[in-house]
């Protein structure tokens, strides 16, 4: 099996910052990788010509994919239609990051390093003692802080950080999660994906992280996805 990390940037709407994030990103595991990589843009149909970018970034590169969906239907299908693919072509390790620069793609090598050293999954934590965000009202604070904190005592987890979806997972973790019967599609989605490792026992580590608030483009968060993360997560735990 191929050593190669593959990280899955989704895109909606992204035309102001997918070339950017592509190459600040590449820029960062040609240096921390031990065994080449991919980068796997996965877009929704966007309307705004991001998916046209991201086909000359793979004409550019051979390091650069291409999925392309034909419509919005929520993060978690399309990063587990990118996760799906990575593993279809071995990759070892599968990153996942948002695509608008909240995420700082220097700490992807920080996220590598925490699996090379023995985690099964590492996480981008806002939560942990170092981490932080930047840029946020106080509305949304809450809404992030307390749906993590609601997440984690609704499943019993000590995970600091729930919701955030910056990631690095073994291979291994992601075969462990039987994609078709995931259920979440938006904010809970992340939640989900964390508790099935746990459940599984692989190991977890938080890597602090600090997130800024997207400079281009438009959030995709709205109460609709809030709300879906307030009734799926006890199903998670009682199902």
């Amino acid at each position: 099996m191929s050593d190669e990390p593959w990280l899955i940037l989704p895109t909606y709407n992204e035309a102001e910052n997918v070339e950017a994030i592509v190459t600040a990103a590449g820029a960062v595991l040609a240096r921390a990788s031990r065994a080449g990589f991919r980068v796997l843009v996965v877009d929704d149909g966007s309307p705004d010509g991001t998916g046209k970018i991201a086909d000359r970034l793979a004409g550019e590169h051979d390091w650069v994919e291409v999925l392309h969906r034909a419509q919005k239907s929520g993060i978690g299908p399309a990063y587990l239609a990118g996760f799906t693919h990575a593993l279809a072509n071995d990759a070892g390790y599968v990153l996942e990051m948002d695509s608008d620069f909240s995420h700082d793609p220097a700490d992807l090598a920080r996220l590598l390093q925490a699996v090379y050293s023995g985690a099964d999954l590492a996480l981008g934590s806002r939560y942990v003692p170092g981490g932080g965000v930047r840029d946020w009202s106080l509305l949304r604070r809450f809404i992030s802080e307390g749906g993590s904190t609601y997440a984690r005592l609704v499943l019993g987890l000590s995970v600091r950080d729930l919701t955030g979806g910056f990631k690095c997972f073994r291979r291994d973790v992601l075969e462990a999660i039987h994609f078709d019967s995931v259920r979440s599609r938006g904010y809970a989605f992340q939640v989900e994906l964390t508790y099935r490792a746990v459940r599984a026992g692989f190991r977890v580590v938080e890597v602090p992280i600090v997130f800024k608030d997207r400079q281009h483009g438009q959030s995709k968060m709205s109460w609709r996805i809030a709300a879906e993360a307030m009734w799926l997560v006890p199903r998670l735990r009682f199902r």
